[in-house]
């Protein structure tokens, strides 16, 4: 295997480069400036009806939809922002089994994730309108999901027409 002598196989720069300083190495070469990174990119969301999460689903499955759309919203955020941790099953089991813990689990949860739509809404480029002690407030006035669905469709809309699934580009 032979190397390329002083002078083959270099550019002139390189060559004016390494004449200037004999005995050691030549800096590196000056990169351009490139344009930003992309954030990271993730898979959108399903837009839901509001209502029907909140009201109609619920009513017609005699409550199990409500455990569903728990477990699908905690998926579909950790889908749509890798950053936001899974915690899909762990969202489940505390509806399950959150009687063990005299209903204080299921209210962490449900107060999580309404910082995790807010961190969802910051990836997309959006002002974080979501809160958790709303969701709280509201949740015990029954009208936690409806105000969680609300917030989740904000992220839906700013992509406009982007099927549930696609990959979409996240802006934080």
């Amino acid at each position: 295997m032979s190397y390329p002598q002083q002078g083959q196989g270099h550019h002139p720069q390189q060559q004016q480069q390494q004449q200037g300083y004999q005995g050691g190495y030549a800096p590196a070469p000056v990169q351009q400036q490139q344009a930003p990174a992309a954030r990271g990119a993730g898979a959108n969301m399903k837009r839901r009806n509001p209502i029907g999460a909140w009201l109609g689903l619920p009513m017609i499955t005699f409550g199990i939809y409500g455990l569903v759309w728990f477990f699908k919203v905690h998926n579909e955020l950790h889908e749509y922002d890798r950053r936001i941790d899974n915690a899909a099953t762990n969202a489940l089991l505390s509806m399950l089994f959150g009687g063990i813990t005299l209903g204080i689990w299921p209210l962490v949860m449900w107060v999580k994730l309404g910082g995790r739509i807010a961190e969802a809404q910051r990836a997309a480029g959006l002002q974080p309108s979501c809160s958790g002690g709303m969701g709280f407030l509201l949740g015990i006035l029954g009208f936690g999901v409806l105000y969680y669905q609300l917030q989740l469709n904000k992220i839906v809309d700013r992509y406009g027409d982007t099927p549930a699934g696609q990959q979409v580009s996240l802006v934080a």
